[in-house]
């Protein structure tokens, strides 16, 4: 029996996906496994009415200062224990009617998260109830957390542990002496929880999915315990955390904690270490593993094997989670952070690695971003449908660094054809190749929102990041996606090399003109950093930075400090730009001056307040001939009618389209709309197969309609894109 485990912890409303892609896997390869996420279990044993009265209990016979907060906290400690599971119940979305009981104002205990009510009561104003009550249900376990931070262990979170430990973490003692201190209440109750678990299902193997810092601490908290009271068990240790952090690893106190760790993709090197396991393979034939030999850390990688292609890794397997109860909460008001928080989102990769690989702040040295393998439409359809059956949930977070544009057409097309009902939102770069007509597609096909990055919004600074996109075409695409109703969050970032008070100035005039225009909905500004397998941090004097440390200890290396002589002072803008952008995000405040957002002197800026308006104004292309041609909308019926009285009498075709909203007629020639009502049969979506551009063109000319060009150009035209005509 394997057992695989992602430590606390991550989200609280979904699974993190590796798990359940190695279960998947191994499922294709005829093992025993079975998958738990520890981080949903603890918090489920945590926040119960026992946990908390022991916490309480606990807390008044320590001898501490509470500040005002945490008193007020537990002078309520009975009204806590009484709500608590109503409102997770309430949160996993099995007790649908406490809304009612938790927005009249009197049910929830408040402490400190609450005050910011009077400042986020107009950005929720307008909400459900049930949605209002989830973000004051998340206001009050927040409450909770603050509180148990402060009395039973400052490491807690609900998205991340100890992950200040995890952090840049070259020198191994600070983790090391945290994990030999005695355990807190949260880290008994999760190798409680672990024990369990062993004591029922006897693994011989337990594989450790690191994917974030704020999973580290707890992993080795894992490995600690049972190599202790299990040292049977061989312990493996992988995913994105030590794929990034830990390629140099020299450190030998980490395998006092676990047997093994695992570089970059899973599949082949568990099968690997498997075999070495059940004495099929020798040590010295294992592939990207570190583990200990003769007292020294070593690195080995001669197996043979390649790595599995991704259309044999097998459907991610996602049975023996917790599907329900997971807890859907609402933290800012953020509409894409929202999506991170809310619902349950089956994720999915559609392609292995970044199409793109080239800009200069990414980790595109890694095999997680260069190795790029795409799967087929077909067969990510196939495993959607499988997915769905498995968990009964058909949401789905399509979690590549940037879903490839033709892939994403070939999927939607298949979806639409095959009449499934998805929800889905993805992470983009915003090419060109987003057309109205695709954007339409996407919606078409259940896409709700998606994710690209903006980054500084400066074309020189873009050109130096090899992003591959301009300001005026990330405001075109952009527009598309919201005008097909799609949302569109934009990944924004400040302080890259170079980048001078002017700049930022400037791009933050860029967004701000974007929010206005409303055709960006959501945004969050982050710093660059620069990272050990960046082009930045591989070559940074080819950025004109200094990198300055931090010294290799052996443990992590990935996080690095680094000098910006010609840039201007970068930390001086966070909090002025994120207050700018809530406003934004929010309607308001368009019209104040940029300058009032910063408490020093900045420059005005110098980009045009009409930049992005006249961005918008470019004129579309003329269709490639091989681009396809698809009737998206459903079939309509025609009528011959005449028209005019006496010598004007004529006949004129009537084509009536009813779709979901509303029915609309298009009436132009006979022989144009008999060619119309024979043909778009021909191309409709649920078509076996699709026309190009080019064979539409010579059709429509076969038939002596006129000039295509005129045609293409023609009301008639327009008002049949308008109800379903796509070019893409």
């Amino acid at each position: 029996m394997i057992l695989l485990l992602t430590p606390p912890f991550t989200q609280l409303n979904t699974p993190y996906p590796a798990t359940a892609y190695l279960k998947g896997f191994l499922n294709t390869k005829g093992y025993d496994t079975y998958q738990m996420d520890l981080g949903i279990e603890t918090i489920l044993a945590l926040f119960t009415a026992d946990s908390l009265h022991q916490i309480f209990t606990s807390v008044e016979e320590m001898d501490i200062d509470l500040s005002d907060n945490a008193f007020r906290i537990f002078c309520l400690a009975n009204e806590y224990i009484h709500t608590i599971g109503p409102v997770i119940a309430f949160l996993q979305n099995k007790n649908p009617t406490l809304a009612h009981a938790i927005c009249g104002g009197d049910y929830l205990p408040k402490a400190s998260r609450f005050n910011q009510l009077d400042d986020l009561q107009w950005a929720f104003g307008t909400m459900g109830t049930a949605d209002k009550a989830r973000h004051l249900a998340t206001l009050y376990l927040e409450d909770l957390a603050d509180f148990i931070k402060e009395t039973i262990d400052p490491h807690f979170g609900f998205s991340r542990y100890a992950e200040s430990l995890g952090l840049a973490l070259s020198d191994f003692s600070s983790m090391n002496t945290a994990l030999e201190s005695p355990n807190s209440l949260i880290s008994k109750k999760m190798l409680e929880i672990l024990e369990e678990k062993v004591q029922s299902l006897s693994p011989a193997i337990v594989c450790l999915s690191v994917p974030f810092p704020g999973n580290l601490f707890a992993a080795l908290k894992c490995g600690q315990y049972l190599k202790k009271h299990h040292p049977h068990i061989k312990i493996i240790m992988g995913g994105g955390y030590p794929n990034t952090e830990l390629r140099r690893l020299s450190e030998i106190r980490v395998f006092e904690y676990i047997d093994f760790v695992s570089l970059d993709d899973g599949e082949a090197p568990l099968l690997c270490l498997l075999e070495y396991i059940e004495g099929k393979r020798e040590l010295n034939e294992l592939k990207r593993i570190f583990t200990k030999k003769d007292g020294k850390v070593v690195y080995i990688n001669r197996a043979k094997e390649k790595d599995v292609a991704q259309r044999d890794t097998g459907t991610p397997d996602y049975s023996d989670l917790l599907i329900n109860d997971y807890l859907s909460v609402i933290e800012i008001a953020n509409p894409m952070h929202r999506l991170w928080s809310d619902g349950r989102w089956n994720k999915l990769t559609l392609a292995h690695g970044c199409y793109w690989g080239k800009c200069s702040f990414c980790d595109i040295t890694l095999d997680y971003i260069k190795n790029y393998e795409p799967l087929t439409a077909q067969m990510l359809c196939d495993r959607i449908e499988t997915i769905i059956e498995q968990t009964g949930q058909n949401g789905f977070h399509f979690v590549d660094e940037a879903a490839p544009p033709a892939l994403l057409k070939s999927l939607s097309l298949e979806i639409v054809a095959r009449k499934l009902t998805v929800v889905w939102w993805t992470n983009i770069r915003f090419e060109k190749s987003f057309t109205p007509d695709l954007c339409k597609l996407l919606k078409a096909a259940g896409c709700i929102a998606v994710s690209g990055g903006l980054e500084v919004a400066s074309d020189r600074l873009l050109e130096r990041m090899k992003k591959g996109v301009t300001v005026a075409q990330v405001a075109r695409v952009s527009d598309a996606f919201t005008k097909a109703g799609i949302m569109v969050h934009a990944y924004l970032m400040y302080g890259f090399p170079t980048q001078t008070a002017q700049e930022t100035i400037d791009s933050l005039e860029m967004v701000r003109q974007m929010f206005k225009l409303g055709i960006v909905q959501s945004g969050f500004w982050h710093r660059f950093a620069m990272t050990a397998h960046s082009p930045v941090g591989l070559h940074p004097a080819e950025f004109e930075v200094t990198k300055v440390g931090p010294s290799f200890e052996g443990f992590a290396d990935n996080d690095l400090e680094h000098q910006d002589p010609l840039g201007c002072e970068h930390h001086l803008f966070s909090e002025g730009l994120k207050k700018s952008l809530f406003n934004y995000m929010h309607g308001i405040c368009f019209d104040f001056p940029l300058s009032n957002w910063f408490d020093f002197d900045t420059p005005p800026p110098t980009v045009p307040k009409s930049y992005i308006r006249k961005s918008l104004r470019q004129k579309p292309s003329a269709p490639r001939p091989n681009a396809i041609i698809v009737w998206l909308g459903n079939l309509p019926s025609i009528d011959i009618v005449e028209q005019g009285k006496g010598k004007k009498k004529k006949e004129i075709a009537e084509l009536l389209f009813h779709n979901k909203r509303q029915e609309s007629m298009i009436t132009c020639e006979v022989p144009l709309g008999k060619w119309l009502y024979e043909y778009l049969p021909q191309i409709w979506i649920n078509a076996a197969s699709h026309q190009s551009f080019q064979q539409f063109k010579e059709d429509f000319q076969s038939v002596n309609l006129g000039d295509f060009d005129t045609f293409l150009y023609s009301p008639t035209f327009k008002q049949l894109q308008q109800n379903g005509l796509l070019i893409l």
